[in-house]
């Protein structure tokens, strides 16, 4: 056998100029600057009487950009700290503490405003308009759809308003709204652990917010998605009433639970009343129904008493479309199911792990959790196309790898700065490409 000898006459020092790490990092930042971000930040976060060294819209973008770059602590904004002659100046960790203690609610709602402004613009710009939802290999063209759920945050230490949750934990059961056509995280609250999962009213106020922030445009054809967890009349009849309002249409398509009428009519309906689903790519999928979706269960699944007559295990949705194939409303609401990765890159993102012990930070936390997942979303959608196309269907894991965790050597002539990417590294060209598509995006008028 060969002896290998790759590391002979290898020694490491730390004398090293020129050179930063997580250079790809800098490209959400340049993006959030681009699209008006920072500066609609900033202005939410002014206090009067008080110009504070680090600016406060500054400081939560270089937090969110540290979320999306795989931070998991406030002390992680060293990381771009230490990249000062590419970034500039940016706040400490007491800086950061402080910025998330001014986040009051009456901040938070500014901070809405300013998202929902800079998410107007960044819509205008997207090439090809906003990306359609798709399920059964078709999509749903304009409609822009929203899927709610909720999730536990588990924490290992007494935190406020943390309190032991249904799946026999403690933490949080924070409930959030994503947009399925771009993955922004559009809305979130924060809610203590023991939080009822069937609570219209969390569901309300937070799908309020959400539609909040889809620019007024596209709120004429809304679809809400929603497991079980929204099957309440409450919410449902908020949802009708929507529909009041002129010019918008908002339809539902919502889970719950098989209850003794619905058992009762499981067990009378005919064989022959059964009929064939569709699967993700359109092709008849056999065993299931529409509205009540039978499915032979998977090894090791267990079944309700009733479910074990037969051997089936039923499943059920209502939705308030009337047109349109049933098996592919069927495989429109099965498509809720995308959610459960929205929030486990969001998860991924910071809020799998609250930073305090207060209520409140966590709060401002959580703000910060969704600024990251809009420069991270926005990053794909509007420079992730052409040659950078193959960053575009990264997950957090695999994009922090492949780009924003790239190193790289600054260097200078004049007054100009450059950039020098590996040119060995695979993905060289790819975020070449990035850069140069959000260099060229106008600032909002």
């Amino acid at each position: 056998m060969k002896r290998t000898s790759w590391s002979s006459g290898l020694s490491v020092t730390a004398d090293g100029v020129g050179v930063i790490s997580h250079a790809g990092a800098i490209a959400p930042r340049l993006l959030a600057d681009r699209v008006g971000l920072t500066v609609e930040l900033s202005k939410a976060m002014t206090r009067r009487r008080f110009i504070p060294i680090h600016d406060r819209g500054r400081v939560l973008i270089d937090l969110a950009v540290m979320l999306a770059d795989g931070g998991e602590s406030i002390s992680d904004i060293g990381v771009l700290r230490h990249q000062s002659e590419a970034l500039g100046p940016v706040a400490s960790a007491p800086t950061v503490w402080r910025t998330l203690d001014e986040i009051t609610a009456g901040k938070r709602k500014k901070i809405q405003v300013a998202r929902a402004r800079t998410r107007r613009h960044v819509w205008s710009r997207l090439p090809g308009g906003v990306p359609a939802s798709k399920c059964a290999g078709r999509d749903l063209e304009s409609t822009v759809v929203l899927d709610v759920d909720a999730t536990i945050v588990v924490t290992h230490s007494e935190k406020e308003n943390a309190a032991p949750t249904y799946k026999r934990t403690f933490g949080y059961h924070p409930i959030g709204v994503w947009c399925d056509n771009t993955e922004e995280f559009l809305a979130a609250s924060l809610r203590p652990g023991n939080a009822g999962s069937n609570t219209a009213a969390d569901h309300i106020d937070v799908l309020g917010q959400a539609i909040a922030q889809i620019p007024a445009a596209h709120r004429r054809d809304l679809l809400i998605r929603s497991d079980g967890a929204g099957a309440s009349h409450d919410l449902l009849d908020w949802i009708t009433e929507q529909n009041r309002i002129r010019g918008r249409r908002v339809e539902y398509s919502v889970g719950f639970s098989i209850t003794a009428p619905l058992r009762r009519a499981i067990a009378i309906c005919p064989e022959a009343a059964w009929g064939p689903a569709l699967n993700p790519s359109g092709d008849i999928r056999d065993g299931m129904r529409v509205i009540v979706r039978r499915e032979r269960p998977h090894p090791g699944a267990q079944l309700s008493m009733f479910e074990e007559i037969d051997g089936w295990r039923y499943q059920a949705f209502v939705t308030n479309t009337a047109t349109g194939q049933l098996q592919f409303l069927e495989a429109r609401h099965r498509a809720h199911a995308r959610v459960e990765d929205r929030i486990r890159h969001a998860k991924d993102t910071g809020l799998g792990r609250l930073p305090s012990r207060e209520f409140a930070l966590n709060q401002a936390w959580l703000v910060a959790v969704m600024l990251a997942a809009d420069l991270v979303a926005w990053t794909r959608m509007l420079a992730c196309t052409g040659d950078a196309a193959v960053l575009a269907l990264c997950e957090p894991k695999a994009l922090r790898y492949r780009f924003l965790h790239v190193a790289a050597r600054l260097t200078r002539s004049g007054r100009r700065r450059k950039v020098k990417i590996p040119e060995t590294w695979p993905w060289a060209t790819a975020i070449v490409a990035v850069f140069n598509t959000i260099a060229a995006i106008p600032k909002p008028a």
